[in-house]
């Protein structure tokens, strides 16, 4: 409901990011004030406080929280196009992915929000997670998020664990598995499984996310010192998750669905890659309310419209360069 956060001030670092700028939306609908701090924040499409900045320059981050009730530090680099962090790239990864979680941390004069992940359980977790597993982070993306995420709750903010995420944000694009499956079936290209996509996946649709986040902002004081899981507490395996974007392409473009074929794995492959894991939302239900509301097909669909319209608004003449 506007107004609901009551005026709040927000500091959203990483705010034009792919969930940061969703987030950041959401949070301006529900009535607080939003600072979004990014190295190239543009012009975002609702009101707020704007800070181009560089967090990894020395004093940017405690310029960045000045004032803010609450922060936000939704920043992620890997130093490639995926969550893997690139080979040889951990220090670099983690000057951002925890070193400015600390600054953050410890120049904010309110409450820290951080965006963990669900994957932080490990490969060892039973396939249906709520909260209570010990973690035992494989991939150096998942330590660095446990690193990060001590640091926060450790100084009596709270985290919230994502599992994928996807759809259409007001800011970057979506990178995901989804997105990407979508954009090879609007090209007539197979989708690719490995080996049989039987493995089990649990995603939230970003609108979804971004109103977890305002939730969490709401009720921060209840959640304070603790990670909550945020799920649709089901899963669905990779194959059916596959047919279903290629059906929603054929339907939105009226033609065939493209085929989704088996391939082997490749060398980069995790035991994670290989392990179902579902989230149990119940603890933030309880404790704020939220639960994911967008269907998986309703979400399937409206990320295919709006890659179809995006492409469309990309060829006319008269569409500003957004590069």
């Amino acid at each position: 409901m506007p107004g609901e956060l009551g005026g709040a001030l927000v500091a959203v670092l990483g705010g034009s990011g792919f969930v940061g700028s969703a987030v950041s939306a959401r949070l301006a609908a529900r009535g607080a004030r939003v600072r979004v701090v990014a190295r190239a924040p543009g012009v975002p499409p609702f009101p707020a406080e704007v800070v181009a900045a560089d967090l990894t320059e020395p004093g940017a981050v405690a310029a960045a929280v000045a004032g803010a009730d609450v922060v936000l530090p939704l920043v992620l680099f890997t130093g490639g196009g995926t969550w893997r962090v690139a080979a040889g790239g951990a220090a670099d990864a983690a000057r951002v992915n925890v070193g400015i979680v600390a600054e953050a941390v410890g120049a904010a004069r309110g409450t820290v929000v951080f965006a963990g992940s669900t994957s932080q359980v490990g490969p060892g977790a039973p396939e249906r997670i709520d909260g209570t597993e010990t973690d035992h982070p494989e991939s150096e993306y998942d330590r660095q998020k446990c690193a990060a995420e001590r640091l926060v709750l450790d100084a009596g903010g709270c985290s919230l664990r994502l599992p994928t995420v996807f759809g259409p944000s007001p800011g970057s694009p979506d990178r995901g598995v989804v997105t990407a499956m979508a954009r090879r079936a609007l090209a007539g290209e197979p989708l690719t499984v490995w080996g049989a996509g039987d493995v089990r996946r649990d995603l939230v649709f970003v609108e979804d996310v971004a109103e977890a986040f305002a939730a969490a902002v709401a009720h921060a004081d209840r959640l304070a010192g603790r990670a909550w899981l945020v799920g649709s507490g089901t899963g669905v395996p990779v194959r059916a998750l596959f047919e279903l974007v290629a059906a929603t392409v054929a339907e939105h473009t009226g033609r065939p669905a493209v085929p989704v074929l088996s391939v082997p794995p490749p060398p980069y492959a995790t035991a994670s890659d290989f392990h179902s894991l579902v989230a149990d939302p119940a603890g933030l239900t309880l404790a704020t309310g939220w639960r994911a509301r967008v269907p998986l097909a309703d979400a399937v669909s409206r990320t295919v419209a709006h890659l179809i319209q995006s492409s469309v608004d990309g060829l006319r003449p008269d569409t500003p360069n957004r590069g």
